[in-house]
């Protein structure tokens, strides 16, 4: 009843609501303890993965083994707000991974906190700071006798470097940062070792024009001087030569990089904004022969792989360009000339068997077309080639897929572990140490001897060339691989098992599809194409055109630019441009109105050859649009076969008759001993005027008045004359004054030279009477220009 008054609103006394609250609070105790421990006993590894992060600058030996000992250095920096204090760095060796998987899984997230770390050495193998303010980096380094990591089976391990350490807000010592990387541990010789071939690409960007100075040599022309920068001590390309003459990998190189360098060590122009071209330096032409002196001794007794020259994309003629007539014949130019090239510059015979897609990715269409120009190994990557689920183990690279050619399958894995920005050291030791963990773990699958290939991408940077070079050293120094050529990985026995399934054209990657060349750009290569077949035709030197022209042909369509459409296509419209003004420079003169005063004349036609190289072959056509009114040579047209000497022009003269008096059009065309057009066309006025009988007769007239009066003035003088001699009588000279023969008039016989009459006047032309051949014209000479040597 008590309770029952309470709960109807009743009052309770002061005692009874102290003791009321007191059991509150006692109540909810147990709950608010529960709460604070929680939050005391929260895990390290909720602290944020970024609080304090590690950078493993180098881990040496790579891969080492049972004698070792294994230095690890770096540094760590705090980025949070709060000091840590009492922290150390130890190392970790986590378990032993048995998938390649597994090896891909902790590659993506190095510094995850919540992934299996392992057990920390601790004791002398760490290295302690008192406190690590934030921002401040501290380097550390740590060395450990490799029997103190207490390695077992021959394997991958997960192997760390962490930090430990207590802030303000959690005052208890627990993990703040690990970097995660492996070590790959083969303590004595494998009983089977893996054949690993490397390919080591020497290709480059284009940078040669299809434009030559004047002169026999025809200097070459590039589009700016970046290549020198390349080939210079320390540039990319010096890099990549300097490594790889220490190392036993394959050589795949890009003819046409050959060939600039070759181009820049006799001399060479770089081209100007202006349109312009200034000679190279002295001293690049020396770092050009440098250069390829060094790489001559580098591949000397190694496998050397000539792709096509420029190396042509591969996946774009299969998408755009086989839908464009004759781009498939650029293919198999650039592949015959390839092995000419190499043999040429460095003296060693190459291979030219092997075609490399855009990252090995493949296709119906581009097999086809990659075996089109006479290559029967084809060189895919297993990102592309991808095999059946259930297979647990990595097969040989060589996989036959029909008509007698065969897929070199490059280990994606591998070829990709040097992709990314590599130019700091921990990025770089990571790379490494993961690429000679997949290799490992590839290996121990199985207890037969496979082939791998490793095929990088095309232009590595320095930094990125630097790891692969110490990886491919620490893997020919290891105890569970052996290089291969990749010749020999082609000949390798297939696995029975491997997948030879080319995927579908559906199946390839959008993000490579984006970046192939358009249609477009295999349109104006086959125009630029069609204009060299008609303009070659005319030279006396073909070569001097035909070689530079086509082989910027081939750049048109290189590897080299694919995301660089813009560029690209600047590329191309300047080959094409070019060569119109070099096919320009053969033209006809034009001409003003020509009139014709009579039934026939000559009419000449100029042809102009502002090349250095005489031209012939050619033939003008002279055609009257009025033939009634006007023939040429009496038809409706004439031609005449033309040939001009450098730098100089030729008048070409035609014979016509006319019909009637007017004015008829005159159309001159050049054309080519195949009949093709060639230039364009000059069409010119003829305005014809016949002599009439009643012009005749006005000119008759004037004739006859100019005698009449010549004889007036002649008789007039003479009896002047007379007179005189009257006058002075019989002393004062002879009064008849005729000639030994008697004849007094016989000595005036001649008009005065003011008198004489014009030549001609001794009769009228009849009417119809052939003219006299016109005048050649005055032919102003064009402007010059720049002279282009051709």
């Amino acid at each position: 009843m008590a309770d029952a008054a309470e709960i109807q609103g009743s009052s309770a006394s002061p005692a009874r609501r102290r003791l009321r609250r007191a059991g509150a609070l006692l109540a909810g105790a147990p709950l608010l303890a529960g709460l604070l421990q929680l939050t005391a006993a929260e895990p390290a590894d909720a602290a944020p993965a970024d609080s304090v992060s590690v950078a493993l600058d180098s881990l040496t030996p790579s891969a080492p083994t049972e004698d070792d000992t294994l230095t690890v250095s770096g540094s760590v920096i705090n980025n949070g707000r709060q000091s840590v204090t009492g922290a150390h760095v130890g190392l970790r060796v986590g378990p032993l991974l048995n998938t390649r998987s597994a090896i891909d899984g902790i590659a993506q997230h190095p510094d995850d906190l919540r992934g299996g770390a392992g057990d920390e050495l601790g004791g002398k193998y760490t290295q302690k700071f008192s406190k690590l303010i934030p921002g401040v980096a501290e380097h550390f380094s740590i060395s450990v006798p490799v029997d103190e990591l207490n390695l077992g089976k021959d394997g991958v391990y997960s192997f760390g470097v962490s930090v430990s350490g207590k802030t303000s807000a959690r005052p208890w010592d627990q993990m703040l940062g690990i970097e995660r990387t492996f070590l790959p541990w083969q303590s004595s010789e494998a009983d089977t070792k893996s054949r690993t071939t490397v390919m080591w690409p020497l290709i480059s960007a284009v940078h040669m024009t299809a434009r030559t100075g004047a002169g026999e040599r025809q200097t070459p022309v590039f589009q700016d001087d970046e290549l020198a920068k390349e080939i210079a001590p320390g540039g990319r390309l010096a890099q990549m030569m300097d490594l790889g003459r220490d190392l036993d990998v394959t050589w795949v190189i890009d003819p046409d990089l050959l060939a600039a360098v070759d181009a820049m060590a006799n001399g060479y122009q770089v081209q100007q904004p202006d349109g312009t071209s200034k000679a190279g330096s002295r001293e690049n032409q020396d770092v050009a022969k440098q250069w390829l002196a060094g790489l001559q001794k580098a591949v000397a007794d190694k496998e050397v792989v000539a792709l096509p020259f420029a190396d042509p994309d591969l996946a774009s003629l299969a998408h755009t360009g086989t839908s464009v007539t004759g781009s498939l014949s650029h293919l198999k130019d650039a592949t015959d000339v390839a092995a000419l090239t190499v043999k040429t510059v460095l003296h060693v015979t190459p291979t030219t068997d092997f075609a490399w897609p855009v990252d090995g990715a493949v296709d119906p269409s581009i097999i086809k077309v990659a075996t089109s120009a006479g290559a029967d190994r084809v060189i895919a990557r297993s990102d592309s080639l991808q095999e059946a689920a259930g297979l647990p183990y990595t097969p040989s690279a060589a996989r036959p897929i029909g008509g007698g050619t065969t897929a070199v399958v490059a280990d994606a894995p591998m070829s990709t572990a040097f992709e990314g920005d590599l130019t700091k050291a921990d990025t770089s030791t990571l790379a490494v140490q993961q690429f000679l963990a997949q290799s490992l773990e590839a290996n121990v699958q199985k207890d037969e001897q496979r082939s791998f290939v490793v095929a990088p991408q095309r232009t590595p940077t320095a930094s990125q060339a630097q790891a692969m070079a110490t990886a491919v050293k620490a893997l020919q120094d290891g105890n569970w691989s052996q290089p291969e050529t990749l010749t020999g990985a082609a000949n390798a026995k297939p696995d029975p098992d491997a997948t030879t399934r080319i995927p579908s054209t559906s199946a390839y990657p959008s993000s490579l599809r984006k970046q192939e060349l358009p249609r477009s750009a295999f349109e104006q290569i086959a125009d630029t194409q069609d204009k060299l077949d008609n303009f070659q035709v005319i030279l006396t030197d073909q070569s001097r055109v035909v070689t530079p022209f086509g082989r910027a042909i081939n750049r048109g369509m290189s590897t080299s630019w694919r995301g660089q459409a813009a560029k690209a296509d600047g590329f191309r419209t300047d080959v094409l441009s070019y060569l119109d003004n070099l096919g320009g420079q053969v033209k006809l003169i034009d001409k003003s109105e020509t009139k014709l005063s009579g039934r026939s004349a000559t009419i000449p036609v100029t042809v102009q050859n502002n090349l250095v190289q005489p031209v012939g072959h050619l033939y003008l056509r002279l055609s009257s649009t009025q033939p009634t009114r006007l023939k040429i040579a009496g038809k409706a047209y004439d031609e005449q076969p033309v040939e001009v000497s450098g730098g100089h022009s030729q008048s070409v003269k035609f014979t016509t008759s006319a019909n009637a008096n007017g004015r008829a059009t005159v159309l001159a065309q050049l054309y080519t001993e195949d009949g093709q057009e060639y230039g364009d066309p000059v069409s010119f006025d003829v305005k014809v005027t016949e002599v009439t009988p009643t012009v005749m007769l006005v000119i008759g007239g004037g004739v006859l008045l100019l005698v009449l009066a010549g004889f007036r003035m002649y008789t007039q003088r003479k009896r002047a004359a007379a007179r005189q001699a009257e006058e002075e009588g019989p002393d004062g000279a002879e009064t008849d004054s005729g000639d030994e023969s008697g004849n007094p008039d016989d000595a005036g016989d001649r008009l005065p030279k003011e008198s004489g009459s014009p030549a001609g006047a001794a009769g009228p032309d009849q009417p119809g009477d052939p003219a006299p051949d016109t005048a050649p014209e005055s032919i102003d000479p064009s402007g010059t220009g720049e002279r282009v040597d051709r």
